[in-house]
């Protein structure tokens, strides 16, 4: 099996895809705005209409979203420790 930083070898007809630039394969930017968004819907219906099924909807989200930028960065850190459970072969963005 090759590593996403090999590459494998061209099979007749087919032709190498380059790796995508590392702002455009970087997840945090997209972590974080979902739970700025998230986060700001539940201020919006806080506000609007509290205890509303929308409001704990968002609160909900953010929360999920505080948690998983958490474990994101946990397994982020583990995978530059060197940690043997960690994600591995990230196209470098685990290095």
């Amino acid at each position: 099996m090759v590593d996403d930083s090999e590459s494998a070898p061209a099979a007749f007809g087919h032709r190498h895809v380059p790796a995508l630039p590392r702002r455009l394969a970087e997840p945090t930017p997209v972590v974080l705005a979902g739970t700025v968004l998230w986060c700001a819907g539940a201020v919006v219906f806080a506000v609007t209409d509290p205890g509303s099924i929308q409001f704990w909807t968002s609160a909900v989200g953010c929360g999920l979203g505080v948690i998983g930028y958490g474990v994101f960065r946990w397994q982020r850190s583990a995978s530059r420790r060197g940690s043997r459970g960690a994600w591995k072969g990230l196209s470098g963005l685990d290095g």
